[in-house]
């Protein structure tokens, strides 16, 4: 059981911020967290350590989110809820700006696998290539690629400039 608490003291900040890149929502974020160590300490024997235990948790959250997002789309469309509008900002300014996180997101979101989750974890979560590179398995330099190929087709479908 010790082992447990120190596991979950060491890497819980990492998972968390993992899921809070994927689903932007912080009630959620801590739910599926809490989930994400109850699943581990569940299937804990069943870890082969073919991978760092940061990554083994971080499969499991990803795939938490998942079976999160299939619920959600069973239930009702998604919306993006992400609100950019400031204070000093002109509707004008804010309607724009809005619109061109929407026309962002709608392109990410067509975008295949492995392409979208890197994106989505440099450009919401943050996280360093280096990072990036551990959670999927791979090294700092895929990441970078990988992400740097993601601008060039988020380039070509759009006038965005990253």
């Amino acid at each position: 059981m010790k082992d447990i608490e120190q596991i979950y003291k060491k890497y819980m900040p990492q998972v968390y911020k993992f899921l809070f890149s994927l689903c932007h929502d912080t009630h959620m974020t801590e739910e599926l967290t809490q989930e994400t160590f109850y699943q581990a300490m569940k299937t804990i024997d069943d870890f082969r350590g073919d991978c760092k235990l940061y990554v083994w948790l971080c499969q499991i959250a990803k795939h938490l989110w998942y079976k999160e997002l299939k619920k959600k789309e069973r239930e009702k469309p998604s919306e993006i809820t992400e609100d950019i509008v400031s204070a000093e900002q002109g509707p004008e300014t804010s309607a724009i700006q809005k619109t061109e996180v929407l026309e962002l997101y709608k392109i990410l979101h067509t975008l295949e696998e492995p392409l979208k989750e890197v994106m989505y974890l440099r450009l919401n979560g943050n996280f360093s290539f280096k990072e990036i590179g551990e959670i999927m398995g791979r090294d700092e330099n895929w990441a970078r690629v990988t992400f740097y190929r993601g601008k060039q087709r988020i380039r070509k479908e759009s006038h965005y400039e990253m």
